[in-house]
């Protein structure tokens, strides 16, 4: 057993990364297109303009987070129903 949070697996094939991975200026990374890309059919840009929320009651809250959950599902960055991918 290692203590080394960051070690090479499988032969090499495989770096595991248990602590701090810190990039320095300059550095690049290769191999990484579409890695933080949203999935495929979700070409947002932006979500819809929301008013922060002026509620005074628990009952107010509630619907301006309702309204905030349905502008994510909307724009596909949450599920439309529980148990959905």
């Amino acid at each position: 057993m290692s203590n080394t949070k960051n070690y090479f697996a499988h032969g090499g094939n495989e770096l595991v990364i248990g602590g701090k991975l810190t990039f320095l200026p300059g550095a690049t990374v290769e191999g990484g297109e579409g890695l933080f890309d949203l999935p495929a059919g979700n070409p947002v840009t932006a979500l819809p303009f929301l008013a922060d929320s002026e509620a005074t009651t628990v009952a107010g809250l509630r619907e301006d987070y309702n309204r905030l959950l349905a502008a994510l599902r909307t724009a596909g960055l949450m599920a439309q129903e529980a148990g959905d991918p």
